[in-house]
């Protein structure tokens, strides 16, 4: 019996070890079934995490994608600002520069302006100075000219006398000379027209002559040139020394000024009537204050009448002064202080001074102010020959004068 029991017992515990090993096999299968569903459980979720990460990822790349592209885009718009306003920048420091070279010459300018003014204003102030005293001499003048004039009455009254019996005596020795022509007949002297008639007379000297105009009263002083080109020139404007105001009104452009032996005009009525003879050149003789000559020279010359305000008729340009004409070709009015008749409002005769053919003040004015060597640049209304020496430059001397065409 005790073996049995012992058997028993035996039996029991091996069989409770195999219960208590199935067991334990089984709790270790349920648990790790159980473990396996968490796992996969967590595996599921963890995928599905994963996929959701994925996604957001894509996503996210995409946004980085898109960001990296606009940050670049915005990259190369601020290179290209950055370059633009370089360039700028580089423009605004070379217009400061230019800017700063421009203030600096201005500044110069006003300064040799201010001096220039300066000068000018007493320049001006000196001329004014001058021209009060000038006025008071030439007050103090005409009085003396005045009682000179009442004085030298009866001297005038003789010198008419005297200058009437010398006419006289002229107009005898010219009826009783004669000139044997080829068929041995003798023919009366005529008196002298012109300077050309002096010279073929046999005068080749240069000096004053009388001549009888046509058409004209009294016969006419004047100076003949008679060794330039040939001789036989009537001088009809001299300037040389500034000794002789050509600032003059119409009346005295009309019948003339001054003295034939220096500076003169011959007077308007008696070019016309020397013009009217028949046809003349003209030659212009101009000297610059280096002592440059040059000349102008035209084919033809006449003026109208008076009526017709003494208008320039001229055809055919040469000479040395200049390829272009310093008178005006196409014609033009004489105009004076007193008788504006040219082709601008501003008056030429006022502000270019002289009495001249101004048309719209043109290239040129033998008349006007005489200005002395270091005065006579930056002098519009000097005496000016534009295309010899410029619109500004007033020249040393002149001489107008005219031959027959046919000389």
């Amino acid at each position: 019996f005790v073996l049995y029991l012992l058997q028993l017992e035996n039996y029991i515990v091996e069989n409770m070890k195999s219960e208590m090993a199935q067991i334990q096999q089984n709790a270790v299968q349920n648990h790790t079934a159980t473990m396996l569903e968490i796992g996969t459980s967590l595996l599921s979720q963890t995928a599905e995490q994963t996929r959701k990460l994925t996604d957001v990822e894509t996503q996210v790349l995409n946004q980085t994608s898109r960001l990296e592209i606009q940050l670049l885009e915005n990259s190369l718009s601020t290179y290209k600002l950055e370059k633009q306003l370089l360039q700028q920048t580089n423009e605004i420091l070379k217009i400061h520069e230019k800017n700063s070279l421009l203030e600096h010459k201005i500044l110069e300018m006003e300064g040799k302006h201010k001096e220039e003014l300066d000068s000018l204003k007493e320049e001006k102030e000196n001329l004014q100075n001058l021209v009060t005293r000038q006025t008071y001499i030439i007050q103090e003048l005409e009085k003396q000219l005045n009682r000179a004039t009442t004085n030298n009455s009866v001297l005038q009254k003789q010198q008419l006398e005297l200058m009437d019996t010398v006419h006289n005596l002229v107009s005898l020795c010219t009826k009783e000379g004669a000139v044997l022509l080829k068929g041995g007949k003798r023919e009366e002297e005529k008196p002298f027209r012109d300077c050309a008639d002096v010279y073929q007379a046999g005068f080749n000297k240069s000096g004053i002559y009388t001549i009888y105009i046509n058409n004209m009263p009294e016969p006419k002083k004047v100076f003949c040139n008679m060794d330039l080109n040939g001789g036989g020139w009537t001088v009809i404007q001299h300037r040389e020394d500034g000794s002789l105001d050509f600032q003059r009104g119409w009346k005295e452009y009309k019948m003339g000024f001054g003295n034939p032996s220096g500076e003169y005009w011959l007077g308007n009525e008696f070019i016309f009537a020397i013009t009217s003879q028949r046809q003349y050149t003209l030659r212009i003789e101009l000297m610059d204050w280096e002592g440059n000559r040059a000349y102008s020279q035209y084919d033809r010359f006449h003026i109208g009448t008076e009526k017709q305000n003494y208008r320039l008729y001229l055809k055919g340009h040469t000479g040395t002064a200049g390829k272009q004409s310093s008178l005006i070709l196409h014609g033009a009015d004489f105009s004076t202080k007193d008788a504006d008749n040219d082709n601008c409002m501003c008056k030429c005769a006022l502000m270019l001074t002289g009495g001249w053919w101004f048309d719209a003040c043109g290239p040129s004015n033998l008349n006007g102010m005489f200005y002395t060597a270091g005065q006579n640049h930056g002098k519009l209304n000097g005496i000016k020959w534009h295309y010899f020496k410029g619109p500004s430059y007033s020249l040393r001397s002149t001489t107008m004068m005219i031959r027959p065409l046919d000389f």
